[in-house]
């Protein structure tokens, strides 16, 4: 009689046994879709002509480019996705004095492009006002050097100037100017009243 109370216990109860492996099963496919619903959710797909700076515990660790990228879940996170394509910028009018004391107003195009990604996240607060602001001071600084009447002959100069030094003092930001482009040079009336008669 013993012999068969151990037997039964050794062998146990079948149906115990299909139960077991059934919630084991289960609880494989939960943590298997758990897996599955992490990883997909940490797979970053970067456009072309894209880039995504990524820190990893508040720190710059690297920059994903074009392609499938995998970041780690939790530790990782996506700060800034940068657009690599030429991008323009068109400010307003801005006043500028010539050096012979003429006031007047000078528009601008900026023809820019992101070269270093990580630059461009953590080199300055706000690139595009910092971008508006330097061009701005640039262009008075180079008109201030020059008489009104070279400043309306003077286009490709004062262009190929801006862009020279536009470029060299946004490097530093991870911005390559390309060129810059006066749209508009806008004497006082006065002024373009007097050139209107003589012409």
């Amino acid at each position: 009689m013993k012999k068969n109370n151990v037997n039964s216990k050794q062998t146990g109860d079948p149906d115990c046994n299909i139960l077991n492996k059934g919630e084991n099963i289960m609880i494989y496919v939960v943590i298997g879709t758990i897996i599955l619903f992490v990883l997909i959710r940490n797979i970053v797909i970067v456009p072309e002509a894209h880039a995504y700076v990524v820190e990893t515990l508040g720190a710059y660790s690297k920059t994903f480019t074009t392609g499938l990228n995998l970041k780690i879940p939790l530790i990782q996170r996506v700060e800034k996705r940068v657009s690599l394509k030429e991008q323009e910028l068109d400010y307003p009018p801005q006043p500028v004095i010539t050096s012979d004391n003429v006031t007047m107003q000078i528009d601008t195009v900026v023809y820019f492009s992101i070269r270093e990604p990580r630059l461009y996240c953590y080199g300055v607060d706000n690139p595009m006002l910092a971008m508006e602001n330097l061009t701005a001071t640039t262009l008075r600084n180079i008109i201030g050097e020059m008489e009104l009447d070279e400043t309306l002959t003077s286009r490709d100069k004062i262009n190929s100037r801006m862009s020279k030094e536009l470029d060299e003092a946004t490097d530093q930001w991870g911005i390559k100017v390309h060129r810059v482009e006066l749209k508009n040079i806008m004497p006082p009336r006065d002024i373009q009243d007097s050139m209107e008669k003589q012409m």
